[in-house]
């Protein structure tokens, strides 16, 4: 169900307050770190960088590329 908020002022930047109950359902708090992400539709916010899939990706290639070598490096 679609939340509104209001941006607002925040020293020389502009920001938006996330309702209590948003933020709970989502298990983010204060502090924590989003990400901004421009799409087709508007604005994204996530807590889940979008380079994290790529990087996993990437390691799982190479993981079982060296597969041999990343077990024998472990034993040691």
């Amino acid at each position: 169900m679609p939340e509104e908020t209001t941006i607002r002022r925040i020293g020389n930047s502009s920001g938006l307050t996330i309702p209590k109950d948003l933020l709970d359902r989502q298990h983010l708090e204060e502090g924590d770190q989003v990400h901004l992400v421009e799409t087709e539709d508007g604005l994204l916010i996530t807590p889940y960088d979008p380079d994290f899939e790529d990087a996993m990706e990437a390691y799982e290639g190479g993981a079982r590329d060296y597969r041999n070598a990343l077990r024998a490096l472990s034993d040691q």
